[in-house]
């Protein structure tokens, strides 16, 4: 006998990996652990007999010669399925997209950094050719849309898109995904919303904002994750944690969204026992391992560690600067910049910091005699700088909030850089060289 399974606490992409798996195995069959996400219970009410799928309590475990796991790669989060832990004439198939690292030891195994488990299944089937039906195509694309936040979460590729269109062309229902994905709010969810905004908590780390909250839970709260999801984005932060503390259970659950790369929720949740995705992360923490307000300072000590690392202006400015004495003509400054096929020049003198010419300072030359003209009765005079130290975020909002493309990079009072719109460009696209 031949089965897929997933984890518990079950999601879209996992539901959808799942149902793709009985297409690529079929001889195989589905099993659903039984706690699944309050949306995929939904989804489930209605359809679940249009797929080749049964709950844990239903398998014959001592049947079962091959084991297909998708969505994760840990035994821990696989529901009833201890028998076969130990079991060596099992074959293990794994499908994951977490890169966060587990305990199964697959005999085979295709586990890739993507947006979603999904598109690393759809890859499968486009390779064989398959076609699928517009049922199956419908929950395949609601799983990536779901993991991949519409295909807006830095951990998304591009072969997640190649994924959605292939879905589509197999008559993926966009109305159907919709209703799924945003589902309507209930009063509690609301009331949880409101509580999250008026206790808002916002902290900057490195230039990056981030918010950190505790909300006590009275009674089951369904999709608190779209709720997480709303609130980063209407308080407008690089990452949002909610710790949701249920008191019966003596017990905290974090979930937690981010909307940067450089902010991997997924992998800083594995610290707590938990995991996810850059985007998309969770964990779930006794009282007695962690209080709720310890928690909360673990939180804000692990982001603060991690963010060490980031890149600084001194990793991406240019250097060495080219300068020019403050009575050097224009004509002579023009050559120069076209010669080293640069846009702007710093004026010093003495290394003193006097002025900077750009481009866009040509433009100021209307006669012929001007090009005679010093540097010094064009340049700008009002120079705005940066310290080697600050993050290349701070930088662009510096740009953009006083529309300059140029930000000599000032150390003890001596320039030593300088960095430009295009730096900040190539350091955003990961254009630079390892």
């Amino acid at each position: 006998m031949q089965i897929i399974t997933t984890h518990k606490n079950t999601d879209f992409d996992a539901l959808a990996s799942v149902i793709a798996g009985t297409l690529l195995y079929p001889d195989a069959v589905g099993v659903i652990p039984k706690m699944v996400n309050p949306n995929v219970a939904r989804f489930l009410s209605t359809h679940k007999t249009a797929f080749n799928i049964i709950l844990p309590h239903e398998v014959e475990h001592a049947l079962i010669d091959t084991l297909v796991v998708v969505d994760t790669d840990k035994w821990q989060r696989l529901d009833r399925m201890d028998k076969l832990k130990n079991r060596k004439d099992i074959e293990i198939h794994l499908w994951d997209h977490h890169m966060n690292g587990g305990d199964i030891d697959a005999h085979w195994a295709c586990h890739e950094a993507a947006g979603a488990t999904i598109t690393l299944m759809v890859r499968e089937m486009r390779k064989r050719g398959m076609s699928l039906s517009p049922l199956a195509s419908t929950v395949m694309l609601i799983g990536l849309y779901e993991d991949t936040g519409h295909l807006t979460f830095p951990s998304t590729r591009a072969e997640d898109a190649h994924a959605a269109a292939f879905l589509l062309e197999n008559g993926a229902d966009l109305h159907v995904a919709g209703f799924f994905l945003n589902p309507p709010y209930e009063e509690n969810q609301k009331e949880i919303l409101f509580e999250l905004m008026k206790q808002t908590d916002k902290l900057k780390i490195n230039d990056h904002s981030i918010a950190v909250n505790i909300v006590k839970l009275d009674g089951k709260v369904m999709t608190m994750a779209n709720v997480v999801n709303m609130y980063r984005k209407i308080i407008n932060v690089d990452a949002a944690f909610v710790i949701f503390v249920n008191e019966a259970d003596q017990r905290s659950m974090i979930i937690a969204r981010s909307g940067i790369d450089r902010i991997d929720v997924g992998l800083m949740m594995k610290n707590f026992g938990g995991g996810g995705h850059s985007g998309a992360g969770s964990a779930t923490v006794k009282f007695q391992d962690l209080t709720p307000e310890a928690l909360k300072k673990a939180i804000i000590e692990q982001i603060q560690k991690d963010q060490k690392e980031v890149a600084r202006v001194s990793d991406i400015m240019s250097f060495p600067v080219t300068t020019v004495p403050p009575d050097t003509t224009m004509r002579e400054v023009h050559t120069i910049m076209a010669e080293q096929k640069i846009r702007g020049v710093l004026v010093v003198d003495n290394g003193e910091l006097l002025g900077i010419i750009v481009l866009w300072d040509f433009k100021k030359i209307r006669q012929e005699r001007q090009w005679d003209s010093p540097v010094k009765a064009f340049m700008a005079r009002n120079i705005t700088t940066i310290t080697p130290d600050v993050a290349p975020t701070k930088a662009a909002q510096i740009m953009v909030t006083n529309n300059i493309g140029h930000l000599p990079v000032v150390h003890e009072g001596e320039v030593i850089g300088i960095v430009t719109r295009t730096d900040i460009l190539t350091y955003y696209y990961d254009l630079l060289p390892d």
